[in-house]
């Protein structure tokens, strides 16, 4: 069983709910997933930008910025190591999806990636009878 570390700065947690209607509402803010290269290519939630807290390249981040980080799941470190590397650095405007990737494919909302599902918008029809 898997605990918080307890070095981990505090961060605001955002739930699926609150997660999507930040980005429906067109809110201005940065989605970063802290994963892998590897995982960042596989599946991630549109909009998403990658940042791999091993390498710490926060270049695509503004200090002002409104961060939102999250990771695979809800026992996933990845995701808290890179808000404490953040907090560290002086970003303050960051909060956590700790549902992550799973929460949010389990719900059956859009990923992208090399392993993410295509679309499903009409029915095949390329269905072959018997």
């Amino acid at each position: 069983m898997s605990t918080p570390n307890s070095d981990t700065p505090p961060a605001p947690v955002l739930d699926r709910q609150q997660l999507t209607a930040k980005l429906a509402a067109g809110q201005p803010f940065k989605l970063v997933m802290a994963a892998s290269d590897f995982g960042f290519r596989a599946k991630h939630i549109p909009g998403s930008i990658h940042v791999n807290s091993h390498k710490e390249s926060f270049s695509s981040l503004g200090q002002d910025d409104d961060i939102v980080v999250y990771c695979s799941n809800l026992d996933c470190n990845a995701s808290r190591a890179l808000i404490k590397k953040l907090h560290e650095r002086g970003y303050t405007r960051v909060s956590h999806y700790a549902g992550g990737l799973i929460d949010w494919e389990t719900a059956g909302l859009p990923v992208e990636g090399d392993w993410a599902d295509p679309p499903s918008s009409a029915p095949s029809s390329t269905s072959s009878t018997p």
